[in-house]
Order: C-alpha cells, then sequence, then structure tokens
C-alpha cells in the first residue's frame, strides 16, 4: 500500500498527493522531490534494467556503489520498475497515472502519446489530473530539440554574461537552468491543484528550460529589453552596482556587495580614503558604476595590504556587506554554525544511513518531511503494485 506517513501528529501540505513520476535526470526529478518533501506520495516509474539515467552518473558514488547525483533529487520516493512497451505493463503504469493527482514526463516530444500516457489519453478518465510536461524548449518549433541545461545555458545567453571578459564564454558550476526549471514545474502543479480546489479540473502545464533561463536573466534581460543593452561578461563584477565584486587581499580574495552610498562612505571609512566617497566620480551609484576602474584600482590597492580575514572583521564592525570565497565544504560548515540545519541523514532499508540536503522552506506548521531515502531500482514494485490492486487499478479514482 501507498502509505502515507505524517510528520509527528502534524501533517505534511501536499500529504494524500499521489504523484505519478516518469521523469529522468534533473529538472523534473528535481519538482517531484520537491513535492515529495511536502508530502505528497511520489511514484518514480524506471525503465527495467537501467533506470534514472543519472543512476549511472559518477564519480563520485557511495561505498555501496550508489551515484551522488542520482542521490541529490530522489528522497522521498518508490521506485517502480515498468517496460512501457511491454502491454501489460505499460497497462499498469496507466492505471498509476489515472490514479494519481499529478503526472509529470520530460521524454521526447509524442513519446507519451505512444504509450497512451498523453495528457489527452488521461484526462477523460481523469478529469482532475494535474499534468505537467518539462521539455528543453517547448512544443512549437523547437519541440525536436534535445533538452539539455548546458544548451540552455548556451542559447539562452546566459554563457554569454558568465566568465572573465577576456576568457571564453563559461557555463555555472551547477546545471542552474535545470534547477530554476525543476522550480518553476514546482510552482506550476501548486498552482493547478489550488486551482483544482474550486473547479475540480486538472489541466496541462509546460514548462522548458530555455523560457526558464530566459526567465532567469532577470536584471540582464531587462536591460536588453528596456534599453536595448545587450550584456557582456564582466567576471564577478555588477553591471548595476558597484563597488559589487570579488578583491585581491594579502591572502585570499574577498567579496564586498555595496549596495548604497551610505555602504560606500563606511567602505572608504575602513580602508582610510574617505576621500573617495567625496570625488564626484564616485559619490553615487551611478557615477560609481560609469568610472569604476579607476575607483576599483583605488579599493584594491589599499585591500591588497592586509590578509582577508582582517578586513571581514572590520567591515563587518561598519555594516559593510563582505565575505569570503568557501568552498563547498566551508558553506556546510557555515550552516551549521548558523543553526540552519542544512543536512538531512536518512535510514534506507538495509540500515545504512545517507546526507542529503535539506529542503530550505521552513513552515511553521506543516513542516518539510524527509520520510523516504532514494529508492533502489525497483525496490518498490511490489508495494506499488500492491497498493494498485488495492484500488482496483481504478480509471476514475477518488481524490
Amino acid at each position: 500500500m501507498i502509505s502515507k506517513q505524517p510528520t509527528g501528529s502534524t501533517k505534511s501540505p501536499l500529504e494524500g498527493v499521489v504523484v505519478a513520476d516518469f521523469s529522468r535526470v534533473l529538472a523534473a526529478p528535481l519538482t517531484t522531490m520537491m513535492l515529495g518533501d511536502l508530502g505528497a506520495d511520489v511514484i518514480k516509474i524506471e525503465r527495467p534494467g537501467k533506470g534514472d539515467e543519472t543512476r549511472s552518473w559518477g564519480p563520485p558514488f557511495t561505498g555501496d556503489g550508489q551515484s551522488a547525483y542520482y542521490l541529490a533529487t530522489n528522497r522521498n520516493k518508490k521506485s517502480i520498475t515498468l517496460d512501457l512497451n511491454d502491454e501489460d505493463q505499460c497497462a499498469q503504469a496507466r492505471s498509476i497515472a489515472l490514479s494519481s493527482d499529478v503526472v509529470i514526463e520530460n521524454f521526447r516530444a509524442d513519446t507519451m502519446q505512444g504509450f497512451g500516457l498523453d495528457y489527452d489519453s488521461l484526462k477523460t478518465d481523469n478529469p482532475g489530473l494535474v499534468y505537467c510536461r518539462v521539455s528543453g524548449f517547448g512544443n512549437k518549433l523547437g519541440r525536436d530539440l534535445p533538452g539539455y541545461d548546458f544548451m540552455a545555458q548556451a542559447l539562452s545567453g546566459l554563457m554569454s554574461i558568465t566568465g572573465d571578459p577576456a576568457g571564453s564564454p563559461m557555463k555555472t558550476g551547477v546545471a542552474i537552468v535545470d534547477v530554476v526549471t525543476g522550480l518553476h514545474a514546482t510552482i506550476g502543479i501548486l498552482a493547478a491543484l489550488f486551482e483544482r480546489q474550486r473547479t475540480q479540473l486538472g489541466q496541462m502545464i509546460e514548462v522548458n528550460l530555455f523560457s526558464s533561463a530566459l526567465a532567469s536573466l532577470a536584471n540582464q534581460a531587462s536591460s536588453y529589453l528596456a534599453a536595448g543593452v545587450v550584456p557582456t561578461r564582466m567576471s564577478n563584477q555588477h553591471p548595476n552596482i558597484a563597488p559589487y565584486e570579488t578583491f585581491a587581499t594579502a591572502t585570499t580574495a574577498i567579496v564586498i556587495t555595496v549596495g548604497t552610498d551610505d555602504q560606500f562612505r563606511q567602505l572608504c571609512i575602513v580602508l582610510g580614503v574617505e576621500h573617495l566617497a567625496e570625488d564626484a566620480r564616485w559619490s553615487t551609484n551611478a557615477d560609481r558604476v560609469l568610472n569604476r576602474d579607476g575607483l576599483i584600482e583605488e579599493l584594491e590597492a589599499m585591500l591588497s595590504a592586509r590578509p582577508c580575514d582582517h578586513w571581514l572583521n572590520e567591515l563587518r564592525k561598519h555594516d559593510v556587506p563582505c565575505a569570503p570565497v568557501n568552498d563547498i565544504q566551508q558553506a556546510f560548515v557555515l550552516a551549521e554554525q548558523l543553526g540552519l540545519d542544512a543536512v538531512q541523514e536518512l535510514l534506507r532499508e538495509d540500515g545504512s544511513g545517507i546526507s542529503t540536503v535539506s529542503n530550505p522552506i521552513d513552515f511553521s506548521r506543516t513542516p518539510v518531511s524527509y520520510r523516504l531515502a532514494p529508492p533502489d531500482l525497483g525496490a518498490d514494485t511490489d508495494r506499488v503494485l500492491e497498493w494498485l490492486s488495492s484500488i482496483g487499478g481504478a480509471t476514475s479514482p477518488e481524490k
């Protein structure tokens, strides 16, 4: 049976919602993990023998051979293996979809139609179904383009504004377009579930990497659309604020993020160059952006004379926003020091444990739950089929 496991005496926000997850890799699996964290029962439907591609993406792997990549987005799910090319198993997959509140998939265009698992094929028997399709470039002229984060970063212009001006365009250090797309898909699904409470009707949601990448450009996109300015790579500088970048010190780099004129004056006081704040070239943020190069030379000449830790201490005393450049290990140490509970330890069925990054949403009354470690391939096949049998593989399930 598909178990509903409340956290203590308090239910999670999506408890009772069933999600049929036909997705793989990152964007859509991140979506279903978010829904699972919020209490939904997520059934991950995978190919026999192979499963989600990320199961083999590595190293690194855990000691028992689990891909760290796969573990990143697959907690709070149950795994069932079904061969959709097999008529009986495809029928089981259809029954799961028809018994679910949400279906999500990210196959190539028309793949799900071939199995009778597309929205149009399911909505008649399950009019309340919320169906989310995640693609690379939408369902029109880009429908046949492969959906890879790296391609979306390149084609959207994101890489053109990332990296050193004298170097090559760079992708970000994580598949950020996949992540943003997964969050957009989550928002769309939650909105559709909320709207369904009024109408009792589901709907089709489409989210694509390219549109998500364009939306993520934020102020950079607005610079082009509102002012005709095509942004370029500026290393760690901010196109609209100065000084807002990394600076060399006598030891390691420091990040200084001055967002107001008062903060700039305080920075100048700490560095012993108060006259810079009175200079007409730099007295306002707009002036500092237009005359950035000379200002940066002045500031770095002072910052390079002392260690990073010295400047961190002095700048913080004067409420000037600043930070060291941490590696990921240092970031998790800091999270612990700040009491953010950024890591969750999950027990697997064999008694071993894995560490995963906490969901960042903190509810006051209906908390996020961490019920299930990322499942082994097909680990819950019998359990899911037993649940399906218990409801008769209904084509019009009660919600």
